[in-house]
Order: C-alpha cells, then structure tokens, then sequence
C-alpha cells in the first residue's frame, strides 16, 4: 500500500506525467523540456527533483548540460499504472501539443548540425584532421571484410570512407542530410575515378533505405552530431540484414566543451555502456566495444572507441 501511495502521489500531477510522457520518449535537458512545455525552469526544475526523489530518472551529464530519460522500474506496481496512464493521456490534446513542440525541439537539434556542416562544407576534410583518427577508420574497416559487401556508410560527410571502402570492392549507399557535404562528396569521388558509390540524401534517424537491405552499416564520428545516437542505431540495426554488422567510430565521453564551439558537437562522447545498451536495444548482439587513446597533437583529444555487433539471425 505504501509505495502504492507513493506511485499515485507522484502521478497526481498533470505537469509531471507530461514531464514523464516525454522523457520516457528521448532524453532532454531542462531548457529543452522548458521549450516543450511552455514553463519557466523554476517550476520544471521543481517537477525533475520530485521525479528524481521517486527514483523515476536517470540523469546523464554532457560537459555542461545534464540530460534527462524516464525509465519506467520494473519492480513495484509502476509499470502497470504508468500504462493505465499512457492510455488515458493519449485522449488528451495536450499530449498532442507536447508531441509537435517535442518534434521542433528534436529538430532545432538537427538543424543546429546541418546548418554547421553546410557552412564547413568541402573545408571539413581539413577540419576533420583533428580528430587524428585516419588509423583508426582502417581499424574499422577490417569489421566490414569481405570484399562484395553492400554497406550504407551514414553521415559520409565528405565521402573519405565512402572511397575506402568502394577500393575495398564494396557497393556502398553514402548516406548524408548536409547538401554542400554530398557535392563535396560527389566531386571527390568523380576526381578520383571511383564508381560504386550511391550517393543519398537523408537523416540518420530515417535512413532512405529498406529493411534489411545492406549487409553492413558504419557510422564515423557521426554520433556526437545527432539529435538522436539511440534512434541512429535502431535505424542501421533496421537496414541490416541478418547476420549483418553495425559498426560505430566515436568519441569516449570527455569534458572537452571546445569542441562544441569549433567542431559543432552535439554531445561529449558516450560511456561504453549507454553504446552496448543502444544496440542490445536495437536487437543486435555480439557487441565487442575498444577505445584507443587520444594521440599526441597540438590539441588536446578525446579519446575514440569502435563498437560493433552484429543483428540477430
């Protein structure tokens, strides 16, 4: 009866379950549940610490922003009162409204990303050069072997993979939302006399591809730049087939808030367990996570992992 009670204490706000609805559905910080909800950061701020006190929240700090999520607990009668309530929201127009405001926040994100990569354009491959990490991406690629593979190669960016792998003898779907970034792309591969590469339009989130299409996806250093690393991964997880392998190059978490300024990251790395967590949701298995140290250079780096897994047969 006792933690009953506290369920139905905690669920007697309006405010908070709304709070809740869209936590359980991406995470969010204070200023972007603020922009959702319409509320001053006194009174969401208030709403987060009783949710937290419940135990109903994980937080999770990025440099200077801390981003909540909504796990429902799996013991106690939660689980079953947070789905009457679901039910029961879904009736109500302010979960519609919730729902669109929540779309433009995701979408403020992405388009804080496009418009970076559309005023660096061809200039990122000297950009790039930063991150040190052309050892790295050959590390890789040895997870994508054999030759003959058809492999989608999301955010491609200035197509540097995408030629890799093409000499490799792979058909590769180079994937990007950043217009400037594709014809960078396509004016590369046209210079260096590689066919094989099918250049695409598209967001990491919804990749213009089929299910089960490609016998492997890659994904490097693109994370940091997402609206949303979780919902990446379930979409290469999708256009996989059986069998088939995701990989992801990124950074390990840091506090290095430069590169938010200069190289227009959306978040400071990951943990290795938030990586293996995304792709056992996504129904992949075999994960196999490894970092390598930051090298040597006049900045100082984070340093990367390379994590893969291959989709359930």
């Amino acid at each position: 009866m006792e933690a009953l009670q506290k369920v139905f204490k905690t669920l007697s706000d309006p405010t908070r379950v709304r709070v809740l609805a869209l936590l359980e559905q991406e995470e969010l910080a204070v200023q972007e549940l603020m922009d959702v909800l319409g509320m001053a950061q006194s009174r969401v701020s208030r709403h987060l610490a009783i949710l937290r006190e419940a135990g109903l929240l994980r937080d999770r700090r990025d440099g200077t922003y801390v981003f909540y999520r909504f796990e429902v607990p799996e013991e106690g009668p939660w689980r079953e009162t947070w789905e009457l309530v679901k039910q029961s929201l879904e009736a109500d127009p302010t979960r519609a409204r919730d729902r669109a405001a929540l779309t433009q926040v995701m979408a403020a994100r992405a388009d804080r990303t496009r418009s970076f990569f559309d005023a660096v354009g061809p200039e990122w491959d000297a950009l790039r050069k930063v991150f040190n990490d052309d050892a790295l991406r050959s590390r890789a690629l040895t997870r994508l072997l054999p030759p003959g593979l058809e492999v989608a190669d999301v955010g491609t960016g200035t197509g540097i993979l995408a030629q890799e792998l093409a000499r490799l003898g792979a058909h590769v779907v180079a994937i990007d939302h950043s217009p400037r970034m594709l014809e960078a792309a396509r004016a590369k591969l046209e210079a260096a006399g590689i066919e094989g590469v099918d250049l695409r339009a598209g967001e990491a989130h919804a990749l213009p591809l089929d299910d089960q299409s490609v016998d492997a996806a890659f994904t490097h250093m693109v994370l940091h730049y997402l609206p949303s690393p979780a919902e990446a991964i379930r979409e290469m997880a999708r256009i996989v087939r059986p069998g088939g392998s995701v990989v992801v190059v990124d950074f390990v978490r840091h506090e290095h808030e430069w590169m938010r300024q200069e190289l227009g990251v959306s978040w400071l790395g990951f943990d290795a367990s938030e990586v293996e967590a995304w792709f056992e949701a996504a129904d992949l298995e075999g994960v196999v996570y490894e970092t390598q140290a930051a090298r040597s250079g006049s900045r100082d780096l984070p340093d990367t992992f390379i994590a893969s897994a291959r989709r359930r047969a």
